[in-house]
């Protein structure tokens, strides 16, 4: 599993960003261009003309990549950027992949890609330093819990209120029990996931709320008893408020603005409904709980 990408280090409350979706994101042009005129415009923008460099991560994993090979066109991120490069007329020879550390990916300064592809999650902190499109993939929070809690078959809106959450500081799972969820009791708030995992396992908190990748791993890989037998449950996910996984550019790129206007025409055709139907069924499966 990769490493967690939930983390809202500076960003503002959720709240804020709830309009956002496949619309306007920070440092996206608010004259988008024509799809015809980007299939001219582009090949002089890119990194290496007449060449779309997409960078991520190594290795990269399952469901978003398969056998650790972007260029294969398999998982979802990795189909995503074919799906993208056909609609602006880029031939799939002309995409070649680069390495880049998630964790260096927001950095300031120029980048050695056209844009990086890792989920890498929207904040506005992050979007000081760097340009994201819009998105291509909104983010759910989901709840995860032991199996023998009450909450695994109680959780209406009126219920959710009343259980005991845990959360790492600074994450949207807390963020969004807090905006949200507005529970009667408040929150434990843990130094690391691994010590919410642990409160959650004695018993001392409820649930957890989690994006829905990272919950769906940690229900079922990583909460086990002695026995090695799972004992979490993913209860179900919440419907998005906004968090979205973006494709991340130089600061000002001008390339975002086409890029947006590709995304746009793979949601309008049913392209991205339908890889996500492919590729993140374990995640579009998950129950959705009506806060």
């Amino acid at each position: 599993m990769r490493s967690l990408r939930f983390l809202v280090a500076g960003v503002v409350s959720l709240s804020i960003l709830s309009g956002i979706s496949l619309t306007v994101t920070a440092g996206a042009s608010s004259t988008a261009p024509s799809l015809t005129s980007c299939k001219t415009t582009m090949p002089g923008e890119e990194y290496t003309k007449g060449t779309l460099t997409v960078a991520t991560d190594d290795p990269v994993y399952s469901p978003w990549f398969e056998n650790n090979k972007p260029s294969n066109a398999k998982g979802y991120e990795s189909a995503i950027v074919y799906a993208l490069a056909s609609v602006l007329g880029i031939a799939k020879s002309h995409v070649k992949w680069a390495y880049e550390p998630f964790d260096s990916s927001y950095t300031p300064g120029t980048k050695h890609f056209d844009f990086d592809i890792n989920e890498i999650s929207f904040t506005a902190a992050r979007a000081q330093a760097v340009t994201f499109s819009t998105s291509y993939y909104n983010v759910n929070q989901s709840i995860v819990a032991l199996k023998t809690n009450k909450i695994v078959k109680d959780h209406t809106p009126a219920e959710l209120k009343n259980y005991l959450y845990g959360d790492q500081i600074g994450t949207t799972g807390l963020a969004y029990i807090n905006d949200h969820i507005k529970p009667n009791k408040a929150p434990r708030v843990f130094t690391t996931l691994d010590q919410a995992v642990e409160a959650l396992q004695l018993g001392q908190i409820d649930a957890i709320i989690i994006d829905t990748p990272t919950g769906q791993y940690m229900a079922s890989s990583q909460i086990v008893n002695s026995k090695k037998k799972l004992v979490a449950t993913q209860v179900g996910q919440f419907p998005s408020v906004g968090e979205h996984y973006g494709l991340l550019f130089t600061k000002g790129n001008p390339l975002a603005a086409c890029v947006n206007v590709g995304l746009a025409a793979l949601t309008s055709n049913g392209t991205i409904a339908a890889l996500q139907h492919k590729w993140l069924g374990i995640y579009t499966s998950v129950p959705v709980i009506e806060p």
